[in-house]
């Protein structure tokens, strides 16, 4: 009887635990797609609900500067784009609920970070990064 009651204690320990984690993080039914070349960084998920999580990714920009084309949609919470240089001096940073096409700040050439940090948020990401 004690086992009984020890296994359904555990199994609803993970449900419970699973329940909290859904929706938390990116996932295969996202479809994440990331394009990462020199001077072309893009970045595209769709069906997001409820994530909070950052993304950081390393890209290579032979120019001083970037053309940022933000086309996706956001639902609910927060989603920021911002990008470093290659001296770690930020030179972008903006929502990703606001849509067109804008420029980073003059910047160093070499190795950029590119972070999302997305916070409950629900949609789709999509936007892209181009040496001009």
């Amino acid at each position: 009887m004690f086992r009984k009651r020890l296994a359904w204690a555990a199994l609803v320990g993970m449900l419970s635990v699973a329940a909290c984690d859904s929706g938390s993080v990116i996932g295969p039914d996202n479809q994440l797609q990331v394009t990462n070349a020199t001077d072309n960084f893009q970045l595209q998920a769709s069906a997001l609900d409820n994530v909070s999580q950052t993304l950081t990714y390393t890209w290579q920009n032979t120019g001083t500067s970037a053309n940022i084309n933000q086309s996706g949609t956001l639902t609910a919470g927060s989603a920021t784009l911002t990008i470093e240089d290659d001296a770690g001096t930020q030179v972008y940073s903006r929502s990703l609920g606001e849509t067109g096409t804008f420029q980073t700040t003059a910047g160093t050439a070499g190795v950029w970070t590119i972070r999302v940090v997305l916070s409950g948020m629900s949609g789709t990401l999509n936007f892209r990064a181009q040496k001009p």
